[in-house]
């Protein structure tokens, strides 16, 4: 792994903070402010991608790094997916919709890049 001393240097990391931060403020507005389990969920979502990359960063090898790392893209993609739900439902407006695909699309592409950095090193 480059030199990274903690895992707020990592830019997935912080592709994923930024995401958690528009989730939660998105979260409350339109129809999903009012629906508390999908809310919830969404918001869970959000957050396991987030935290899986920080807790991946404290195990002893890429492997188990690469397995934490594996779980916060996929709940990246739960977030992509009820995107759809949102849109269908008219829960959030098509523009914060889009917003948030992009600051989601961000999470997995950095996550994935870095996925495919640790197996080339290893």
């Amino acid at each position: 792994m480059p030199d990274f001393k903690k895992f707020e240097d990592l830019k997935c990391w912080q592709a994923a903070r930024e995401l958690v931060k528009t989730a939660f403020l998105l979260s409350e507005k339109g129809k999903l402010k009012t629906d508390r389990d999908t809310k919830s969920q969404f918001r869970r979502a959000a957050l396991s991608s987030m935290n899986n990359i920080a807790e991946g960063f404290g195990r002893f090898s890429d492997a188990e790094f690469i397995r934490f790392l594996d779980i916060a893209q996929s709940s990246a993609r739960e977030v992509k997916s009820m995107l759809y739900v949102f849109e269908d439902l008219s829960y959030l407006q098509s523009d914060d919709i889009q917003l948030l695909h992009q600051k989601t699309d961000a999470v997995l592409a950095l996550t994935l890049g870095f996925i495919r950095y640790l197996r080339k090193k290893g």
